[in-house]
């Protein structure tokens, strides 16, 4: 039903964690958390429409968390909720505030972005 749409989505996601990886390269520590929290928001979001057929109106990303269990019951989409935090205000912050983020943020932001790719990637294909 929506799978041009799940895949341009799951096309963009790569994108946006292949760009962040790429701005790591650079040092750009605020990018590099901005596009890796947009790399989250877009595969989650993916795989929320192909499961229940619509898209969800939020940018929280513990809220498409949520979103995710219900739709699959499964406890594997109970995140760490300061990772998810985390990745929540590296959109605030990095397009609204004059924050800065650290080499060891973009680290982190990295990691946990990799990690729900491996996490989401996982149920898409035992489903």
């Amino acid at each position: 039903m929506h799978k041009d749409e799940v895949e341009l989505f799951l096309k963009r996601a790569k994108n946006f964690l292949d760009g962040a990886k790429e701005r790591f390269q650079k040092e750009d520590w605020d990018l590099t958390c901005f596009m890796a929290e947009q790399s989250v928001q877009l595969i989650t979001k993916a795989f929320i429409l192909e499961k229940g057929g619509e898209l969800p109106k939020t940018h929280s990303i513990r809220k498409l968390f949520a979103l995710l269990y219900q739709l699959t019951e499964k406890n594997v989409f109970k995140y760490d909720r300061k990772a998810l935090l985390f990745l929540e205000s590296a959109y605030l912050n990095s397009r609204y505030f004059s924050f800065m983020y650290e080499k060891e943020d973009a680290e982190e932001a990295l990691i946990i972005a990799e990690d729900i790719k491996k996490v989401v990637k996982n149920v898409r294909i035992n489903e």
